[in-house]
């Protein structure tokens, strides 16, 4: 194939021996570079692994280089296993720090770790993940960073280059090959100008006072979404992505755009064909979710989200990149590492939540999203549209989201118990020697150096206060609390009491589901069975002890209470109930169910390869996994059939 500069740079500096960091803007063709390496080492028998951020991505990278590389390719994330032993393996970057932990010898073979959209090294949740990934990455194995546009990306490639035997070159592309046009809609026009948005919105009649701003507001013509599909579609800038930041509002917008119709005869039947294959394939034609969308299909519209089936998701993709979809509404998680591309990308506004609040976009999301635009190798041009409402958002705002410098990443660092508790195991009170070797520390202050070591010192001090070390060892609990990440504290206290053992599989479910769970606003408060809240009251003073201990030791975050919402629908899911009967005994979407559950499994995995828990207890685990992982909720099978 044909390089472009900067892809042929960072072959070049491969092929020299060199680490690479290649940060260039969404849809620039990172990914060319990652398949070079794959083919070179299946070419001389050489391993590499491919580590992503998210599932889906993990998902969509195996079905594409299986389609090209064959059995070359096997995946592992925490609910998938395929040809585990193939050359090129990928996995989500959970398993592969677990792996450095655990057994970093299984990783001998490997010559190349590809790390895809790096920058998710300062999400607040999982960026600590990606930091220990590289700093324990062994250092025969060379590393391929790819970014989306970063400014510190030289900042980056210094910390690596620090902590690793090989050169690392840091290769920036600025330019697009499909060059971007930034449009706005606002008081139902449209402009191509930020400077015509400016005079026409922002200060023209500029009201003096609040009650006059109203007033004039109110004279202003409503801002129509379907003003805006019309214009784009005789304009012929289809297909598009719309993106809007609640699942609610995905699909009301989709309904309300069912008057339109984007599609030919001819377009009709050979997308109709499609997704009747497709339902067939996933055997979801008597899902009520999947007949809910076929009329929006029928006219080249469609919504994806989180709260949709894996399943139909996967469905849409495939109906999206056949191009027979013009017009699909989404949520942000379509823009993260998933190669579907677009004509136009929408942006329903350029707020956001944020976790904990409402924020406008980060410069960086908007142009992970806005990358979506201008399909390599297809379209010349690419338009992103930004629907505005002045009275929300200040032109200034605006300018910075859209024209600004994207932010920096910046370490999240914060070392988990079970992380620790590995650390501790090989290097005793040494541990605190990796800390000098994070990002963190390469990017901090003294004083933010001094805080972080601190509570490295307290995390240690409570897992000695709590009996999982003790004479410089892992104690037993400490042994069992190493090999399950994320709820390692109130899991190790639940065994170690035998109540973990004494459960029935069933509620060994109910518990893994209350640990798991992360309820959104409407779904915090929840009125539980007797037989529910009897095991409640097993976890509430267990937690109550440990976040005591974590207050105590000026710990944060403390760990993340149980929550019960899920018990009811999970208990009815393993005794053999159907998806959309399970949906009445929760407020949770049916994507988010079979999220959870397969967040169960991963779990339930976790604690049956622990090598010294009893033969009974391991029987009532895989019990437990069969009663659950079962039709939409078996991930591998579903992998299977979208191959």
């Amino acid at each position: 194939m044909q390089y472009d500069p900067f892809q042929t740079q960072a072959i070049a500096s491969a092929e020299k021996g060199n680490s690479v960091i290649v940060c260039a803007p969404t849809g620039s063709g990172k990914t060319a570079i990652a398949e070079y390496i794959i083919e070179r080492c299946i070419a001389e028998n050489k391993g590499v692994l491919y580590t992503a951020p998210i599932k889906a991505l993990s998902n969509q990278k195996f079905r594409d280089f299986t389609r090209r590389y064959g059995d070359h390719i096997g995946i592992l994330t925490g609910d998938v296993s395929l040809n585990a032993q193939a050359p090129v393996l990928i996995m989500t970057t959970e398993i592969f720090r677990n792996t450095l932990l655990e057994d970093p010898r299984r990783l001998d073979h490997i010559s190349w770790v590809i790390f895809d959209e790096v920058h998710y090294l300062d999400d607040f949740e999982r960026g600590t993940v990606w930091e220990e990934s590289i700093i324990f990455c062994p250092a025969h194995i060379r590393i391929l960073a790819l970014s989306a546009t970063i400014p510190n990306a030289a900042q980056l490639a210094s910390w690596i280059g620090n902590i690793h035997k090989f050169p690392i070159e840091t290769i920036i592309e600025k330019n697009r090959p499909v060059p971007l046009h930034p449009m706005f809609q606002a008081h139902n026009a449209i402009f191509s100008d930020p400077a015509r948005l400016r005079k026409n919105v922002y200060l023209s009649h500029r009201p003096r006072a609040r009650q006059a701003r109203r007033q004039h507001n109110d004279r202003q013509p409503v801002n129509k979404v379907s003003s805006l599909l019309h214009y784009i579609q005789d304009r012929e800038q289809l297909p598009a992505i719309y993106f809007a930041f609640s699942r609610k509002r995905c699909e009301e917008l989709a309904h309300e755009s069912k008057h339109l119709d984007f599609l030919s005869p001819q377009e009709r039947t050979e997308l109709l064909a499609l997704f009747n294959e497709l339902l067939d394939r996933f055997d979801l034609h008597d899902e009520p979710s999947a007949q809910r969308i076929r009329p929006l299909i029928e006219r080249g519209i469609a919504y994806h989200h989180a709260g949709l089936l894996p399943s139909l998701k996967e469905v849409i993709e495939q109906l999206f990149t056949s191009r027979l979809i013009k017009l699909i509404f989404t949520t942000e998680t379509f823009a993260l590492g998933i190669n579907m591309p677009a004509k136009t990308v929408i942006f329903d506004e350029l707020r956001k939540f944020y976790g904990h609040y409402y924020a406008n976009l980060r410069c960086r999301d908007y142009y992970q999203m806005a990358g979506r635009a201008g399909r390599r190798g297809i379209d010349t041009e690419g338009f992103v549209y930004s629907r505005i409402n002045p009275q929300r958002m200040e032109f200034d705002h605006i300018k910075h989201i859209i024209y600004g410098q994207p932010e920096p990443v910046i370490s999240q660092f914060n070392l988990s118990y079970a992380s620790l508790l590995h650390l501790y195991a090989k290097w005793n009170e040494q541990l605190y020697n990796v800390y000098p070797l994070s990002l963190h520390f390469f990017q901090s202050s003294k004083k933010a150096r001094k805080n972080a070591l601190a509570l490295l010192r307290e995390k240690i001090a409570l897992l000695k206060e709590m009996g999982y070390i003790e004479n410089n060892e892992l104690t037993y609990k400490g042994q069992f609390a190493s090999q399950v990440y994320g709820y390692e504290l109130l899991l190790t206290e639940l065994f170690s009491s035998r109540a973990l053992e004494d459960l029935s599989s069933i509620g060994l479910l109910v518990i893994i589901a209350a640990l798991v769970f992360e309820p959104r606003k409407n779904q915090l408060h929840v009125k539980l069975p007797s037989e529910i809240l009897s095991i409640h009251n097993i976890l509430a003073p267990l937690m109550e002890t440990i976040n005591r201990q974590e207050k105590k030791h000026k710990i944060r975050p403390l760990s993340k209470k149980p929550y019960f919402n899920l018990a009811l629908a999970v208990e009815k899911w393993a005794t053999g109930a159907s998806l959309s009967e399970v949906k009445k005994n929760t407020l949770a979407d049916e994507g988010e169910i079979v999220r959870y559950l397969r967040m169960i499994i991963q779990i339930l995995r976790q604690l049956r390869d622990i090598p010294f828990i009893s033969p009974l207890f391991k029987q009532k685990i895989q019990q437990a996994l069969t009663m659950i992982n079962r039709d939409e909720v078996d991930a591998e099978k579903q992998l299977r059939e979208g191959l």
